[in-house]
């Protein structure tokens, strides 16, 4: 069968989006639709797609199967809403909204609806990740002790200052941590397992006119036992690729970007000389640690491919609505202990 998808929101990410969709069989880009016309009549003409006039034309519209939403952050819940109403499948940029409750709103109405919901988090789907995730669920690591998550990147004042959105508790949702980091915040859960406290400190230290932080300190206490810290920021110039830390009393694995940087077990095999040598320079961008374009758009296609796979097996996507809703709550609860200085318990 051949699939139609529809974009909500015109900006940068949706041309990720755009391109990923071109380079998949039995999918085409239906249409798109903007709050501001310009940008969706743009993207329209780049893609030759239609450019709808409202939310509401576009989900309407009988050959769009799955909607892909690229709004600010704090605006994925309404559109959202209008997609499942009219029984559409959904792909929704990270975050999946920016508090608990806005995700759980999401997420109750897909399921009521019997609808798919999939949250973008790409990293996930590059081959270095699932190697690391293989490792761990192979228990070659022991007993996890620590994992750890550095998003040193840096973004300008003009970035921030180039959308009246950007920077914002509403429609942001957060800074370096819901925004930049969140990723890595996703892979650190998926890898390490849920966390049950956390401590932590956050500041605006180098931008002015945002409300939000670019830089915090997270110190984590995981389910497992074991302990961890994330830290973030978007004042680091020139911007250093994300790294992923994984340790325990069996091995330990260095992640950075798409690269793996160290990888050792104590009881070695084979194939960890393969893995070391096969994943020492996979990185082909800077990863958006300076310049939020510069990333590859093969982890969208990769996930879009698992959301199309689940629609027609009838089987669950790899990233659902819960899964994306657990980075959330972390990051609500980082803010929420950074502001009050106390311990907060998830």
């Amino acid at each position: 069968m051949q699939y139609g998808t529809g974009i909500i929101g015109c900006g940068m990410i949706s041309r990720f989006h755009a391109r990923a969709i071109s380079e998949i069989d039995n999918l085409r880009l239906v249409g798109c639709v903007s709050h501001r016309a310009e940008s969706a009549q743009k993207l329209a003409e780049e893609t030759s797609c239609r450019c709808y006039r409202s939310v509401d034309e576009l989900v309407q519209d009988p050959d769009i199967h799955v909607v892909v939403i690229c709004t600010p952050s704090g605006s994925h819940l309404e559109p959202a809403l209008a997609a499942i109403d009219a029984g559409k499948h959904l792909l929704i940029e990270k975050p999946l909204e920016v508090t608990p409750a806005r995700c759980d709103q999401l997420i109750q109405a897909a399921k009521e609806k019997g609808v798919l919901v999939s949250t973008v988090f790409q990293s996930r789907f590059h081959p270095a990740s699932q190697e690391l995730k293989k490792a761990v669920d192979q228990q070659r690591f022991g007993k996890l002790t620590m994992g750890d998550a550095y998003v040193k990147w840096y973004r300008s004042q003009e970035y921030y200052d180039s959308g009246a959105w950007r920077g914002t508790w509403a429609l942001d949702g957060g800074g370096a941590l819901m925004n930049q980091a969140i990723h890595s915040v996703d892979l650190l859960l998926w890898f390490m397992g849920p966390v049950v406290e956390v401590r932590a400190y956050t500041g605006t230290l180098a931008h002015e006119r945002i409300e939000v932080e670019d830089a915090a300190v997270a110190s984590l206490r995981f389910a497992n036992g074991a302990l961890g810290t994330i830290e973030a920021t978007t004042t680091a110039f020139p911007g250093l690729l994300k790294r992923i830390e994984i340790h325990g009393t069996q091995g330990s694995v260095t992640l950075e970007e798409e690269d793996i940087r160290f990888w050792k077990f104590a009881e070695e095999t084979e194939q960890d000389e393969v893995i070391r040598e096969k994943f020492a320079a996979q990185t082909e961008t800077g990863g958006g640690a300076g310049d939020p374009a510069a990333i590859g758009h093969h982890g969208h296609r990769a996930q879009i491919q698992n959301l199309i796979q689940s629609i027609e097996n009838g089987t669950p996507v790899a990233i659902d609505g819960e899964e994306g809703k657990r980075s959330v709550e972390l990051i609500c609860a980082i803010y929420e202990a950074a502001k009050t200085g106390t311990t907060v318990t998830l």
